[in-house]
């Protein structure tokens, strides 16, 4: 790295469950989610309603230091591992699925930002307070070469969480003469990220959505805007300039906690919600005699379920968790296992919430936490992570099909 406080930025091998700032000792991530957990919830129906978190839940997430959640240590972050950020992101989802969504985006783009741009540039944005990030990692982008840099354009849609961030994390291709610049070993264009100050940006007003209507996550144009190489990384990049062994799992790998942790989290609400419409002093009519039974089955049918999968999703974790204690770098196999919790735990808790919806009768058309979980699941199972395309990748290397090949973003390559 060539600079004496890049070296020092390294974080030690082997992480604790515990973090530190200095020298004191925190409590767990696991922890400090539980104590802000209430505010989130109050929040939800606010924050919903203006269309982006209300200042009362982002002062919440700062004060647990989730925006602190997988920065480099040498940042004052928490190089959280995967099996506490995990549970600790699944918690933050159950609480309000919007919530949960921009902090695990806001993470995911702050992460890979700090460990991967060059130290001068990491030092820039995070040697302060902790930057929020947010934006569209799609190489939607076009970065034509400029001197020490790239002018780059393009339209994003569904930025995730842009009207929080105080930078973009932004996708784009190199073009050279009018063409995308292409990867010898793959064949295919190479994705770059840009990081960009979102003062350069254009914020659409456009977040009509379903769901997820608080994570303010509007499209966004930018337009032959300077980017320096510094504020710049490769999308599947995953050797850290700064900090430890967490940050081997590249964006893919830190995007598939994030995704499990929100399907697993919003699984569990949309269960416990429907559980208090049964409790009800009039819960709804067709919940007696035959029809009870009926629902009955299902109910238990989606209980196991989502228990079956969670313990899935706990699983590969721990196998992946274990290899980056070791120094190793992530399987085949295991990238392929932590796509394919992604997709089994999505469609999981989007089949729940549409059992869920069925059952709650009428009381499920109107304002309140079930409704709001129904149409955050749907909304939230349209990302392309959890896609048939990425699910069939997943079939074609468990049947080593794919002989040679190695993990993309979100394809065999």
């Amino acid at each position: 790295m060539g600079e004496a406080s890049a070296i020092r930025c390294l974080s030690t091998r082997v992480q604790s469950s515990a973090v530190f700032s200095g020298q004191q000792k925190l409590t767990s991530p696991v922890d400090r989610v539980k104590e802000i957990a209430p505010i989130l919830a109050e929040e939800a129906e606010a924050g919903e309603a203006e269309g982006a978190l209300t200042q009362k839940t982002i002062e919440a997430l700062r004060s647990a230091r989730i925006f602190h959640l997988w920065l480099p240590r040498c940042f004052g972050g928490d190089e959280t591992f995967p099996i506490d950020a995990l549970e600790a992101l699944e918690l933050i989802c159950h609480a309000d699925a919007s919530t949960g969504w921009v902090a695990m985006a806001s993470q995911l783009c702050s992460a890979t930002a700090a460990a991967y741009l060059s130290p001068s540039a990491a030092r820039e944005i995070f040697s302060g307070r902790a930057a929020i990030i947010g934006g569209q990692g799609a190489p939607n982008g076009q970065a034509v070469p400029n001197g020490d840099g790239y002018d780059l354009s393009g339209h994003w849609t569904y930025g995730s969480g842009v009207r929080h961030a105080d930078y973009l994390h932004t996708g784009g291709l190199v073009y050279h003469d009018g063409k995308p610049t292409i990867n010898p070993e793959t064949s295919a264009p190479d994705s770059m990220i840009f990081i960009v100050p979102i003062r350069d940006a254009t914020l659409l007003a456009n977040w009509d959505t379903l769901g997820l209507r608080a994570t303010g996550s509007v499209d966004y144009t930018i337009t032959k805007t300077f980017v320096h190489r510094d504020y710049t990384h490769k999308l599947t990049a995953n050797v850290p300039n700064q900090g430890g062994d967490l940050y081997r799992l590249s964006v893919p790998g830190l995007s598939a906690i994030g995704h499990t942790a929100f399907a697993l989290g919003v699984g569990r609400r949309i269960l416990e919600e429907l559980s208090a419409v049964n409790k009800a002093d009039k819960p709804p009519t067709y919940m007696a005699g035959p029809s009870m039974e009926n629902f009955l089955l299902h109910y238990g049918d989606a209980e196991a379920k989502l228990r079956s999968v969670r313990a899935l999703a706990f699983d590969v974790w721990h196998d992946i968790q274990k290899s980056l204690e070791k120094g190793d770098d992530l399987s085949i196999r295991q990238g392929t296992l932590m796509r394919l919790v992604v997709n089994h735990a999505t469609s999981t808790s989007a089949e729940i919430a549409q059992f869920a919806f069925r059952f709650a009768g009428g009381r499920a058309t109107r304002n309140g936490a079930l409704q709001r979980c129904f149409r955050d699941m749907q909304t939230g199972a349209q990302h392309g992570t959890a896609s048939p395309p990425v699910l069939a990748e997943c079939s074609r290397e468990l049947l080593n099909l794919a002989q040679g090949k190695k993990w993309g973003f979100r394809n065999l390559v």
